[in-house]
């Protein structure tokens, strides 16, 4: 049976690109969020999050009819929910899976659910929660029988396969990257996997709901790992006067060590809050993913003690951050160190604290009314008498090295080294 139409529940930064490129194949995609202003804008044919080239998809799919957004589900052959999965902070750290949104879409889509239907959970999620996506579905639809009661037989097929791609080149690896995808039976297994073939060149890799909800953690926790062995590297580095740049520049000329660069910390919404999924479903194993974490949360404090030792230098400190996105050249916020170490400086009244983004029109409300100034990096490196690199977009990469020769440098990206 084929997919005429397609529901894309979720159109953030993974939710659009998947809803743009499957309706770029042809098929009717109607597209779900909550957000009105959203759901206007992708309507008028634009975007209302940055990501090379999805305007240009977006505006096609839209002009030929064959993507549309709104805020109410509706009927649908297939369903992939791309909706946040947040963590929920606790006394002992933020250990505990958000769910809330994907049992909203639950809430959502099983009016409209019709016999022969997939479900697909695409959000990042902890183990079991494929499963509790079909009890909430099941609760609601006690007419529809699901594969947890009838495996095979069911009349909703329900599968997991994790987003695995990287900002900046979403449409891209969409569509060449392998996909794991993993059904609560064969048949949810086989009838997921004819979906994405429909727009993946790379290979659909079938296994269990659980085992394809573990390696997306697994993912994730593995870089999480290695970008802590960095920034430990960074502080131990910093005691011992060492240029940690070059140290792991020559390490890494071994052939087989493969150093990855320290920053800030670590933000997004993935490598910043998957690994704690693992350390809550089972913490007396998951013992050296915990102290990563723990290494990479430490870090933004770290760089906020820095900044405030360079400033007792100045009567009147002016702080240039440039750089509050999570990662290089796009406008994702979410969980940035940056942006933690930016609102901290205001907090603590450090100094006049003046942020560079070029890829944010406004800064966000808190750090507006925290007293923090949006410039252009011309501007910053006029006013500042600190800077503070804190990402390496291209804009900062390409700047010309002699306007920091002034000032009072923090880098911790490397882009000065």
């Amino acid at each position: 049976m084929n997919f005429e139409t397609v529901s894309v529940i979720g159109l953030g930064y993974i939710g659009l690109p998947t809803a743009a490129v499957v309706a770029s194949r042809g098929i009717n995609v109607i597209g779900v969020d909550v957000n009105q202003q959203a759901v206007d804008t992708i309507n008028e044919g634009k975007i209302h999050i940055v990501e090379p080239d999805l305007d240009i998809v977006v505006r096609g799919v839209v002009a030929t009819g064959n993507l549309r957004a709104t805020t109410e589900a509706q009927r649908a052959d297939a369903f992939m929910v791309a909706v946040p999965t947040p963590f929920k902070d606790n006394d002992s750290g933020p250990v505990e899976a958000d769910l809330s949104y994907i049992q909203s879409a639950a809430k959502a889509i099983a009016p409209v659910l019709e016999k022969g239907n997939l479900v697909v959970l695409e959000s990042t999620s902890p183990v079991g929660a494929t499963e509790q996506l079909a009890a909430w579905l099941s609760e609601a639809r006690p007419d529809l029988s699901f594969p947890q009661q009838v495996g095979d037989n069911a009349d909703i097929k329900i599968a997991h396969c994790p987003e695995r791609v990287l900002p900046g080149y979403v449409l891209q690896e969409l569509v060449s990257n392998d996909r794991v995808i993993g059904g609560m039976s064969q048949a949810c297994s086989k009838r997921a996997v004819e979906l994405y073939e429909n727009f993946v060149r790379g290979e659909c890799i079938i296994t269990n709901a659980r085992t394809a909800e573990m390696a997306k953690l697994t993912e994730n926790s593995f870089r999480d790992v290695n970008i802590a062995f960095a920034n430990e590297l960074s502080l131990i580095c910093d005691k011992l006067k060492i240029n940690v740049w070059e140290l792991i520049r020559l390490a890494n000329r071994h052939p087989r060590v493969n150093i990855l660069n320290p920053g800030p910390g670590v933000g997004g919404h993935c490598i910043a809050v998957d690994p704690w999924f693992i350390v809550s479903s089972a913490p007396e194993q998951a013992k050296l993913i915990k102290q990563a974490r723990l290494v990479n949360d430490g870090k933004p404090s770290y760089v906020v003690e820095q900044i405030k030792q360079a400033a007792d230098e100045f009567k009147r400190p002016v702080i240039a951050c440039l750089g509050l996105s999570f990662k290089a050249d796009i406008d994702d916020l979410r969980e940035s160190p940056a942006l933690d170490i930016v609102s901290d400086l205001a907090q603590q009244q450090i100094g006049a604290v003046l942020a560079v983004e070029p890829n944010i029109d406004e800064l966000p409300s808190h750090l507006g009314a925290q007293g923090v100034e949006l410039t252009s990096l011309e501007q910053a490196l006029e006013l500042a008498n600190i800077v503070v690199v804190l990402v390496d977009h291209k804009q900062f990469k390409n700047a010309d090295k002699t306007e920091f020769a002034r000032k009072v440098v923090i880098d911790t990206r490397g882009v000065l080294a």
